[in-house]
């Protein structure tokens, strides 16, 4: 049986950042009211999937990352 797994690229929050050329206060800002999805690791930090990223961008007209 052939199955078909796509992987996300997971994105730091500076990363993100960057992205949006906002701060990293701003992007844990969006993360924590639910604006922008994002996981948390094992070790408790923040990671945003690159399709969710995407989406935001397109969602709220904030411009897609380059």
């Amino acid at each position: 049986m052939n199955r078909k797994v796509e992987v996300d690229l997971l994105l730091t929050p500076g990363e993100v950042a960057k992205m949006f050329n906002k701060t990293v206060k701003t992007i844990s800002r969006w993360a924590t009211s639910g604006e922008l999805k994002s996981i948390k690791t094992l070790g408790g930090h923040r990671r945003f999937a690159l399709s969710d990223v995407q989406e935001f961008a397109r969602t709220y007209k904030r411009g897609l990352p380059k």
